[in-house]
């Protein structure tokens, strides 16, 4: 039994605390980190699950980015986590598929993530060729999904923070 639930600010710290056990120490030291730095998530699209001991147990959170000097905008997808002792229940792949859907309906054309191409191929996601991710990121984890067809056409370049020029 669980429930899924939009993350509140009352959630942040329980949320962190998830993400501390799923991911190594040095995370937030990740290019990803940087280009979230003073940018709100979409709040929106920012999902947890509660069991029935009302304790997180997965979560799923969605930053602004912007791409190339164009600037167009895009969704950077994470971080996904899912407690150690829930892991393989189904849950982040529940959280993604719902979240995607949320951010098509939002108006949101394209979603762009560092993961494994064989778990994320699954959501629809494909290497990005043309992205560039601030190092240090290895590029064949950079991927892509278009929520609108033809969304990543012509779409090129470096992906910055939502507030960068």
């Amino acid at each position: 039994m669980f429930l899924i639930l939009p993350e509140t600010d009352d959630d942040a710290a329980e949320v962190e605390l998830l993400y501390d056990q799923c991911f190594a120490p040095g995370r937030t030291a990740l290019s990803s980190y940087r280009l979230r730095e003073g940018v709100a998530p979409v709040r929106e699209l920012c999902r947890l699950i509660r069991d029935e001991y009302d304790a997180v147990i997965a979560a799923i959170r969605y930053w602004p980015v912007r791409i190339g000097a164009a600037g167009h905008p895009a969704l950077l997808l994470g971080p996904v986590a899912v407690h150690p002792t829930r892991q393989g229940e189904g849950l982040a792949a529940l959280l993604i598929v719902a979240t995607l859907e949320d951010a098509e309906k939002a108006g949101w054309q394209r979603v762009i993530l560092i993961g494994d191409e064989p778990y994320y191929g699954r959501f629809g996601f494909h290497r990005a060729g043309g992205l560039q991710f601030p190092p240090p990121t290895n590029p064949d984890r950079l991927l892509a999904r278009e929520l609108v067809p033809g969304a990543m056409q012509g779409v090129t370049g470096m992906v910055r923070g939502w507030e960068s020029s």
